[in-house]
């Protein structure tokens, strides 16, 4: 009885420093912010057409900026849904450029600058620029918190028992950097 109890005692004196649920935790939490990264992309690509539908009235003769955000719009509602965080990226900054083109159509046209609905449009896409840009932060310190934690002793053994690897981080797309060239 007494061996069976110190036996026991052992396994989960053991068990209990292995990080198993340390592991498990942290994996959520960067499964919950990469889910924050999705909702934001999400709620930018929701917010384009509307945005669109207001300069459209404007901008008639501008259709191909607009065939170029719809399809921009798509990629990255297709890139959400796969949940692949390099298309993601991908798509993001495709639709970032595709915005881009957009603003300097407003810009020449200040009819477009001083209507309400588009002012309240644009300061909402500011707004969810800010979050995405809070949700990649916020995922990527959950990863690199994540990815250390499991590199540590006794942690490692544990990590490779159960089969938890280094997650990805949400890294920009190369060129990502440098400022989008508008030609008409």
């Amino acid at each position: 009885m007494k061996r069976a109890f110190v036996l026991t005692s052992c396994v989960a004196l053991v068990v209990s420093g292995c990080g198993y649920n340390r592991i498990q935790s942290l994996d959520e939490e960067v499964s919950a912010f990469q889910s924050q990264i999705e909702v934001t992309l999400q709620r930018r690509a929701d917010l384009i057409p509307n945005l669109v539908n207001t300069v459209k009235g404007f901008a008639q003769q501008e259709q191909t900026i607009f065939e170029q955000l719809t399809e921009a719009r798509a990629r990255l509602g297709g890139a959400i849904e796969g949940g692949d965080l390099a298309e993601m990226a991908a798509a993001n900054q495709n639709l970032t450029s595709a915005l881009g083109r957009l603003i300097v159509l407003v810009e020449d046209n200040p009819e477009i600058q001083s209507n309400e609905n588009f002012r309240m449009l644009q300061d909402q896409l500011e707004g969810t620029e800010n979050r995405i840009a809070t949700a990649r932060l916020d995922y990527n310190a959950a990863v690199r918190e994540y990815n250390a934690y499991i590199r540590r002793f006794p942690q490692v053994l544990t990590a490779k028992v159960i089969g938890a690897g280094a997650r990805e981080y949400f890294e920009a797309e190369e060129g990502a950097q440098a400022v989008p060239t508008v030609e008409f």
